[in-house]
């Protein structure tokens, strides 16, 4: 796949996108924790893609770890825009309203709940932190495939990835410890713990 998408093989391109887009998605939620602006990030990193082919070596395994450099790139780059994204949309005018459909609202709520408690935990970590974290545990990718994606040494991820685990395990009890002050340690679990859930059950 490597050497026909740097062909130019549109195919091999379509292919790429149906079999990935998802994770690039995924991955560009968690770096920015917003949906739309992960819509934008999957757009842009395929367009990216596309016109860096060229760039693609023609040996190695999956793509994965290419696609989701130049989206964690993206992520970044739409994270720092933010702001001016904001104050536009401010000023434009309010949307129609739509049919309220009572169930479905309630799973968006939900939704919207773990996803601003992961964000929120992982906003805590520094920006190499969080990107080890999102390719490492939640994009499955190993050391070495996150070394390519972020264009460090494998023992960069290494060492990022351990700082990031004991400091979104800090984080995330700290987290809990705010919005549940008078519940008995152990009795409950916030929003942001279940953030750190994963890092916990991979280092058990």
């Amino acid at each position: 796949m490597r050497v026909r998408i740097r062909a130019g093989d549109r195919q091999a391109f379509a292919d790429l996108y149906e079999e990935h887009a998802q994770l690039v998605y995924n991955h560009a939620l968690r770096l920015t924790g917003n949906w739309s602006t992960a819509e934008e990030v999957l757009s842009e990193t395929f367009l990216a893609a596309w016109s860096r082919r060229d760039r693609l070596e023609p040996e190695g395994g999956s793509p994965v770890p290419w696609l989701l450099g130049i989206a964690t790139h993206k992520a970044y780059n739409a994270n720092r825009g933010l702001r001016r994204r904001l104050t536009f949309l401010a000023h434009r005018p309010p949307l129609p309203p739509v049919p309220d459909f009572a169930e479905e609202a309630v799973g968006r709520l939900d939704d919207s709940r773990r996803l601003e408690a992961v964000h929120a935990a992982l906003s805590g970590l520094r920006r190499q932190e969080r990107e080890v974290i999102a390719l490492c545990v939640w994009s499955g990718l190993d050391y070495a495939q996150a070394a390519e994606a972020l264009g460090v040494p494998v023992g960069t991820v290494r060492s990022r990835l351990s700082r990031a685990r004991a400091r979104l395990g800090r984080l995330s009890e700290e987290h809990q410890e705010r919005l549940e002050p008078r519940k008995v340690r152990g009795e409950g679990r916030s929003e942001a713990a279940f953030a750190a859930l994963p890092l916990r059950e991979e280092n058990s």
